[in-house]
């Protein structure tokens, strides 16, 4: 195991990197390079599961033609996922990272059971900003985060290099953003600057402890923090969305899902917008 750092970033010792080969051949695994690079910031060991998912034949006769055409694509995709995690298992040991990687051939079902149960075995899982509107992507996400109990850092396209100098904190007052301050403590404590970003009307936020009551509770962690009580702008996704893009922030700390999946899935809510519209790293805790 890697030795204990003297670093704020101490807290993390082990990552997990979830990335599944669907073949396109247009995807940049954004998280690999994310997980990497913070793996090596923070001295802490990195798995990674570069799992391709296992399609089923039809099990009906007369259609060999079409069972042979799926095992070749599940023979392709399998082979694709080795390859992704050896060049991860070379690019580790290039930076002195210790890395543990394998590539499973699961249904999808088998794929999201194994993130979830190896999400529990690591501080942290980080995954890939996927359209939100697509069911495996979803699962695979919502697994990380329900069944694990950890955090997740979902990366946006692009965003291959770990950085968070400057952190916003999405504070309502609530269970789940309580959850993921503290879950976020080490990167809060590493961070240059840090925002606990308050939206709502002042009936809402005065129903709620207050930003500036929670932040006594963050400086007795080592963490200085200033408060930004704001109004609604379109939406409180959309209020988020420009205060990270105006304080240039890395991070977005956030409490996923205050309300139940299934009100989030059909109305909306911030969780789901803001996963469909960040340009920045999302901290989830839930």
């Amino acid at each position: 195991m890697p030795r204990p750092s003297s670093l704020p970033l101490a807290g993390i010792r082990d990552i997990l990197v979830g990335i599944t080969e669907e073949g396109r051949g247009d995807e940049a695994a954004a998280s690999l390079g994310y997980g990497l690079t913070l793996a090596r910031d923070a001295g802490a060991h990195l798995t990674v599961q570069s799992a391709a998912p296992r399609l089923m034949t039809t099990a009906m006769p007369l259609c060999g033609f079409a069972d042979e055409l799926v095992v070749a694509e599940n023979c392709r995709l399998a082979s694709l996922a080795r390859h992704a995690a050896e060049r991860v298992a070379r690019d580790a040991a290039g930076v002195g990272v210790i890395c543990t990687t394998e590539a499973p051939s699961l249904m999808h079902h088998e794929l999201v059971a194994r993130l979830s149960a190896r999400a529990r075995l690591h501080d942290l899982t980080i995954l890939d900003a996927e359209p939100f509107a697509v069911m495996p992507d979803r699962e695979l996400m919502e697994g990380g985060l329900f069944r694990s109990g950890r955090p997740v850092i979902v990366v946006p396209p692009g965003w291959d290099t770990f950085r968070a100098h400057r952190i916003i904190v999405a504070w309502d007052g609530g269970t789940q953003a309580a959850r993921a301050a503290n879950d976020a403590m080490p990167f809060l404590r590493a961070a240059e600057a840090d925002v606990l970003v308050c939206v709502g009307d002042t009936e809402r936020l005065l129903s709620s402890v207050p930003g500036a009551e929670f932040a006594p509770h963050l400086a007795c962690h080592g963490v200085e923090i200033t408060v930004d009580d704001r109004p609604v702008e379109v939406d409180i996704a959309e209020t988020l969305r420009r205060s990270a893009e105006q304080f240039r922030a890395d991070m977005v700390v956030i409490g996923a899902y205050r309300h139940s999946r299934m009100r989030e899935w059909f109305l909306g809510g911030v969780t789901q917008a803001l996963l469909a519209r960040s340009g920045v790293p999302l901290f989830l805790a839930h």
